[in-house]
């Protein structure tokens, strides 16, 4: 079984007027009856639904973790008009900004062995599907390196939780998840509540620069869950029911600042695409179809905007379910010094833009897509009220 940091120096700066917001919501909305005994307290205001953990140091096994399925779009895949179309359009962004990320100290603590994810369905590489979007999947190793403990790499790791009525059976889910502020993650609205059900999830547990059943900077638990209401009660605008939708986005406060060690990845909504909606993007994440979910891999492929699926962004990629909540990063790397050069138009460094949130029904198309990061999804859950850094400053 995993072992949680048994330190909380996380800030506990929610007033009583919160808490009593929290009661009265919960109350006004009847929501609790949909949670489990030790799921804690709800609140919901200005189109955010937010989650305190009552118990936030419940267990959750890596051994017994399946990757939670992708959500599948079964709407027909028409790759080239799409393409033709975002390439004649100017994306409609709205409001841009976001902040910058940090590469942290690096120093290791005690690594903890959590097992490896149970096995899943396979899958092969390709470098490009029947929709003809090029992209190349690998493992992020390097051949003779590892690279899940240097940064950027380290500032994404794996997320396990309880899904309704998992854990009892001793089954529980993973997704992938990475670092937006020293002791926040962001995820997939789909790994934090059940779509329209009104309901969250429990007991989440986020493992940075996991690989091979090693946690090397240890196991943290989650204290707060922010989504986006319109997600939470099945109204947000998808193209398709619960699956290709424009909040698939969920922020976690954790119960450590463990960013301050491994770094954190900037994030940035509204922007980043050329006057086109393109942009070239590197995805991270643990499918299951790929080394049976125990190592980190990285997707590189160009992205567009396509404005007939609630404006998400589509990428080729050969990930799976398991890579759900994975960053979509612009500028992805070390940057360089210049030597009469000069940076292009988004020089923003490891900015997350996007997290995986859904593929095809059929294998054939090798695309995934991602809700847009926006002002009213991330920066709401965000800087909102309710909303992570808003109650908790010191852990952003």
């Amino acid at each position: 079984m995993p072992k949680t940091s048994k330190s909380f120096p996380f800030h506990r700066r929610a007033s009583s007027a919160m808490l009593a917001l929290a009661v009265t919501a919960t109350a006004g909305a009847g929501l609790a009856n949909a949670q489990t005994a030790d799921a804690g307290a709800i609140a919901n205001a200005n189109g955010v639904t937010a989650l305190t953990v009552r118990n936030f140091a419940g267990s959750t096994s890596v051994a017994s973790a399946k990757p939670i399925g992708l959500p599948l779009s079964n709407i027909p895949a028409n790759t080239i008009q799409a393409e033709i179309k975002a390439l004649l359009s100017t994306a409609a962004l709205g409001p841009s900004g976001g902040s910058a990320g940090s590469q942290g100290t690096g120093a290791q603590m005690s690594p903890v062995f959590v097992g490896t994810p149970a096995a899943e369905e396979g899958g092969s590489p390709q470098d490009f599907g029947t929709n003809n979007h090029p992209f190349t999947t690998a493992r992020a190793d390097l051949f003779t390196e590892n690279t899940n403990t240097t940064y950027p790499y380290r500032a994404a790791g794996l997320l396990t939780f309880c899904t309704l009525g998992s854990c009892p059976n001793g089954n529980n889910a993973y997704c992938s998840a990475s670092l937006i502020k020293r002791g926040v993650i962001v995820a997939a609205a789909h790994c934090a509540a059940n779509y329209g059900k009104s309901q969250f999830y429990s007991n989440w547990k986020f493992y940075p620069a996991y690989r091979g059943g090693v946690a090397p900077y240890g196991v943290f638990g989650v204290y707060y869950v922010l989504v986006k209401t319109a997600y939470y009660n099945g109204t947000d605008s998808c193209a398709q029911y619960g699956v290709i939708c424009p909040d698939d986005v969920s922020v976690m406060v954790l119960t450590s600042d463990i960013g301050n060690t491994v770094g954190w990845f900037g994030y940035w909504y509204g922007g980043g695409f050329t006057s086109g909606g393109l942009e070239q993007i590197t995805q991270l994440g643990y499918p299951g179809g790929l080394d049976s979910g125990q190592y980190m891999e990285r997707n590189d492929s160009y992205g567009y905007i396509n404005s007939s699926l609630s404006g998400n962004t589509i990428i080729g990629t050969n990930m799976n379910g398991g890579s759900s909540g994975g960053p979509w990063i612009a500028n992805f790397g070390l940057p360089s010094a210049l030597t009469g050069e000069t940076n292009g138009s988004f020089p923003q460094q490891n900015t997350i833009i996007g997290v995986t949130s859904w593929g095809y029904t059929a294998t054939g198309p090798k695309e995934a897509g991602a809700s847009p990061f926006t002002a009213n999804n991330i920066q709401s859950l965000l800087y909102g009220t309710p909303g992570a850094c808003t109650y908790y400053p010191g852990n952003c």
